[in-house]
């Protein structure tokens, strides 16, 4: 198996990774788009939350052409292993019109594709995105208004209002809760998301990501401080514990991604 080398992308995909094991099924090339409207303090990476600008109408078939010559390298490595391509970030829903160019693309030469995202976008880029990918990965963190705005820095209004809008879709949808100590894993945030999800929405299957410090030294690197110093990751006996206890309610669970 290869390295996993990286590629620069644009602006708008600031760095694209072939030959990846993770968020999704097989092996997969992974887009990392530029942008993020959350600043969760646990976020691996930084880099990729500064804004950038829309994409020109100009620019969206030659950068569509270049990503995607990219992306076909690949192509039999998708084929043998049921892979494809997961669409990450950063927050692919910042840049709805390169992500819905893409989406089509690879739905139109039969690529397998996911959506890796944390809700926080327009409803109709979301439901426009679940009509061409074959999978989303939707992450649910917090559910407590204040807790939401205190990490992550923005309410959880719009990300439940589309977890709700995505219930109307086909699309299958895997939920992945980041399982950050003390912040997320409190039994006050854990029951809150059980009876959310058992109430509002069809899906029960999730992954546990566990918190983890690779990405410390980017805050260093851009200057900024890292708010996490003293959190550590979760150990296998608590993981254990809260996946008897997502299982318990019906879910099928599973530990990283």
């Amino acid at each position: 198996m290869h390295d996993n080398p990286q590629t620069q992308g644009s602006p708008w995909v600031y760095k694209i990774q072939r030959y990846s094991l993770h968020d999704g099924p097989g092996i997969r090339t992974t887009l990392f788009f530029q942008g993020c409207p959350l600043s969760c303090t646990w976020c691996h990476n930084p880099e990729s939350q500064s804004l950038a600008g829309p994409i020109p109408e100009e620019q969206i078939q030659p950068v569509t052409r270049d990503i995607m010559a990219e992306i076909q390298k690949d192509r039999i490595f998708y084929d043998e292993s049921q892979g494809g391509v997961t669409f990450s970030g950063g927050e692919p829903l910042c840049q709805p019109v390169l992500l819905l160019s893409l989406l089509d693309t690879c739905r139109n030469m039969g690529i397998h594709t996911c959506l890796d995202t944390c809700g926080y976008g327009h409803e109709k880029a979301l439901k426009r995105s679940a009509e061409s990918a074959d999978m989303i990965l939707f992450d649910i963190k917090l559910v407590d208004p204040a807790d939401h705005q205190r990490f992550t820095g923005r309410p959880p209004g719009r990300i439940l209002e589309n977890l709700s809008a995505l219930s109307e879709s086909d699309v299958r949808v895997k939920l992945r809760f980041p399982v950050i100590p003390g912040i997320t894993d409190t039994p006050v945030n854990i029951e809150s998301i059980l009876d959310l999800l058992t109430r509002q929405t069809p899906f029960r299957d999730i992954h546990l990501l566990p918190y983890h410090q690779t990405g410390k030294g980017k805050y260093r690197s851009l200057g900024n401080d890292y708010q996490l110093n003293n959190v550590h990751p979760p150990g296998s006996r608590h993981l254990n514990r809260l996946q008897r206890q997502f299982e318990s309610s019906g879910f099928s669970v599973t530990i990283g991604g």
